[in-house]
């Protein structure tokens, strides 16, 4: 079950790369303040600091969660990251039972609020897909359970869902759009029969998708 609504923290899951620094930090901050001031939290005075003596001394990749709660504490972990190979196709197929609620603003925010995403990854086995794709009530594509969803629309082009349809801000999904590599436009499950799929975050970046039809 999802905890109380007064009972959750903000989330930023980022790359920490040691010749390079963290990927995409400034989108993540900026998403961090912007998903603060919109829920009511005090601004992340100290996320930087965090992030900064998490990481003192990392000789290797690393993945590394900030987490931002109620009273305005930040709270930093990290773990060991390994890149996906470049040729690597993820099995990706659609939550047969669980549905995203456009009308669900907190959609739009990345927080500790999982279940809905759990529950849909909980339709497959591990070894039927590597992620599952959310539609909401109208039948539109959202996003999956852990990246945003990307649809060959052209040369050089991505399609990506608006966030209308109830779907997470996704600082990789931002980059793509500010970058004019991806532009927001609708999605139904029909779109992705003769289109390339892909899937991706900020952590991993864009990942090639075969979807798999129920």
């Amino acid at each position: 079950m999802d905890r109380p609504l007064e009972d959750f923290s903000l989330i930023e899951t980022l790359r920490y790369e040691p010749e390079v620094g963290f990927i995409r930090l400034r989108l993540h901050l900026a998403r961090l303040q912007r998903s603060a001031r919109r829920l009511g939290f005090p601004a992340p005075k100290n996320a930087l600091t965090k992030l900064e003596e998490a990481i003192a001394g990392a000789s290797a990749p690393l993945r590394v969660r900030l987490t931002l709660d109620r009273d305005g504490q930040a709270a930093v972990t990290t773990a060991p990251f390994s890149a996906l190979s470049p040729d690597t196709v993820w099995r990706v197929r659609i939550a047969a039972a669980t549905r995203l609620d456009s009308a669900d603003k907190l959609l739009r925010v990345k927080t500790t609020r999982r279940a809905v995403y759990e529950a849909a990854r909980a339709e497959y086995r591990p070894d039927e897909a590597d992620e599952v794709l959310l539609l909401n009530e109208k039948d539109e594509v959202c996003e999956g359970t852990i990246t945003s969803v990307f649809l060959e629309d052209g040369p050089n082009t991505l399609r990506t869902p608006p966030i209308s349809s109830g779907l997470l801000a996704g600082v990789l999904r931002t980059e793509l759009i500010c970058q004019r590599k991806a532009r927001v436009g609708r999605i139904r499950p029909d779109d992705l029969r003769d289109r390339t799929l892909y899937v991706g975050n900020s952590l991993r970046g864009l990942i090639r998708a075969q979807l798999i039809w129920n």
